[in-house]
């Protein structure tokens, strides 16, 4: 790549286009080779001009930006993307990256922001504005969600199962929870159907290899 970097821009806004279109020409070492208001122009100018980077907007008409760059990712994965875009949602952040994005900018950032981030995908980095950037490691942070194991099961059904997976019989769990038997009773038969279990041992030793049935102070 040479010092030049060439940018293929897609907006489907024609002042915010104009502008932009404006802005990356007046910046140095950057130069654009071709605009596009849709995500198929886009593909089509890229695909014709080769640019090092192509700047998209997420929403465009007949392709989305998301498309686009997935396109873009399987004909020319040798141009970087970089969205600049008015969304900042975490839907759409990690759906960019997962499209292959290389960075992600929101609209309204400085004007070398914009031309480090061109440069820096340019040169296989990749770059975040510093709102996405905090999104980005907070999710990484973040610990990851524990699965529920049994979620077709209502909060006293779960309640019951821990207790039958403790090893309390149908009468005891009426007297822990308060209930009459037969509810307990018909509870059990519920969890039994819910699980795709034949008895009592089986359902219990699915709960205990999900973690139910543990006192409380060993869990």
């Amino acid at each position: 790549m040479s010092d030049q970097v060439r940018v293929v821009l897609a907006d489907d806004h024609p002042v915010v286009r104009a502008g932009l279109e404006a802005l990356l020409t007046s910046l140095p070492g950057i130069e654009v080779v071709a605009v596009a208001s849709t995500g198929r122009e886009a593909i089509r100018a890229v695909v014709t001009t080769r640019p090092d980077v192509a700047v998209l907007d997420l929403q465009m008409p007949d392709l989305d930006g998301f498309a686009a760059t997935r396109e873009l990712a399987r004909s020319a994965p040798d141009v970087a993307v970089l969205v600049l875009t008015m969304f900042e949602d975490d839907d759409s952040v990690f759906a960019a990256m997962r499209a292959g994005a290389r960075g992600y900018l929101v609209k309204g950032a400085e004007q070398e922001e914009i031309a480090r981030a061109i440069r820096a995908v340019a040169a296989g980095e990749a770059i975040f504005g510093p709102g996405v950037a905090r999104r980005v490691l907070g999710f990484f942070a973040a610990p990851p969600p524990t699965s529920d194991p049994f979620p077709d099961l209502t909060t006293r059904e779960r309640q019951i199962l821990d207790l039958l997976a403790a090893g309390l019989t149908n009468t005891a769990i009426a007297t822990r929870l308060d209930l009459a038997a037969k509810t307990v009773a018909n509870n059990v038969s519920t969890i039994f159907a819910k699980l795709g279990t034949a008895d009592r041992a089986a359902t219990i030793i699915q709960a205990r290899n999900a973690g139910l049935g543990v006192p409380k102070d060993r869990k």
